[in-house]
């Protein structure tokens, strides 16, 4: 009899996916599983790449933490495909794992930060223009490889380009954004979603602090400190994450949970930064009852 058989005969058994350096899952993330336990269902932190782990045994496994795919992503993609009851599912995961999506998302009307993207082998060289920018790897989490550079600066303008160096060197994909001086003083609002009878629902919003301060020099680490707290939400950025989750190839229904990140844009309406459907932290300390919705967002899956 295999675990998934026994699961059936017993408790729901949900699998928190995780990497081996959080084996035992993020502080925020352990937060679910009392309310879990509440509701008749068995959830434990599992590494995504242990071998020995038989998925078949739980009845959905949900991502949380995996963050050390991003130098991986060809396995980490092609190991969601092999998972049965993966949340979310294994093609938004290839999807929403390069963020080239932005692309897909703004050709469909949702308001982006432009972006434009350096090949590995391309030349680049800084725009002409004086303003501050951020480069990034298009496959990346918690700000990992990521920094903002002055180009009135001189030295910065080198070290741009020497970031986009870097990262195709290593065979990485680089975006280039303006800087939108905004976020320094509202800073960034991400939207929560969680899985509902009609389809993802809002459950809260908080604010993330401005993070990027200057250049990145390659310092490792699974990812940036956060400044976190609270927000509410406005009906402008509530407009604009509902159809950035239309846009999503599949359609919304089938998300067991969504973030939508956004900051304000040059004219203070709200623009798109990042769309996180794999393995975004969902800040359920930061809100009253979030943890609870959570866990009946994952019945409604499972069911």
């Amino acid at each position: 009899m295999n675990n998934h058989h026994q699961s059936t005969r017993g408790k729901p058994r949900v699998a928190l996916v995780t990497c081996t350096e959080l084996a035992d899952l993020e502080p925020d993330d352990r937060l679910v599983i009392a309310p879990l336990a509440d509701r008749g269902v068995i959830a434990e932190p599992v590494v995504w790449d242990d071998p020995a782990v038989d998925w078949s045994g739980y009845d959905l496994a949900m991502l949380r933490s995996p963050w050390d795919y991003m130098f991986r992503r060809d396995e980490f993609v092609a190991w969601a495909a092999r998972v049965p009851r993966l949340a979310n599912p294994a093609d938004v995961v290839r999807w929403n794992t390069d963020k080239r999506y932005l692309d897909e998302l703004s050709a469909a009307g949702v308001p982006t930060v432009p972006t434009a993207w350096v090949d590995p082998g391309e030349q680049w060289r800084p725009p002409a223009d004086e303003g501050e920018y951020v480069v990034k790897p298009s496959v990346s989490a918690g700000s990992q490889d990521t920094g903002r550079y002055d180009l009135a600066d001189p030295e910065h303008r080198e070290l741009a380009a020497a970031h986009v160096r870097r990262l195709g060197a290593a065979g990485r994909v680089a975006m280039i954004q303006p800087y939108l001086s905004a976020v320094d003083a509202a800073g960034e609002t991400a939207l929560l979603f969680f899985a509902g009878p009609d389809g993802p629902a809002f459950s809260h919003a908080i604010r993330k602090g401005p993070m990027l301060a200057g250049p990145d020099l390659g310092v490792g680490g699974l990812y940036k400190a956060e400044d976190i707290t609270p927000r509410t939400a406005g009906a402008d950025e509530l407009a604009v994450a509902q159809r950035t989750l239309a846009a999503v190839p599949g359609g919304p229904g089938r998300l067991l949970y969504a973030r939508v990140d956004l900051i304000p844009g040059p004219d203070g309406a709200p623009v798109l930064v990042e769309l996180e459907l794999t393995e975004p932290s969902l800040f359920l300390g930061h809100a009253d009852g979030a943890a609870e919705r959570l866990a009946d967002a994952i019945l409604t899956r499972m069911a």
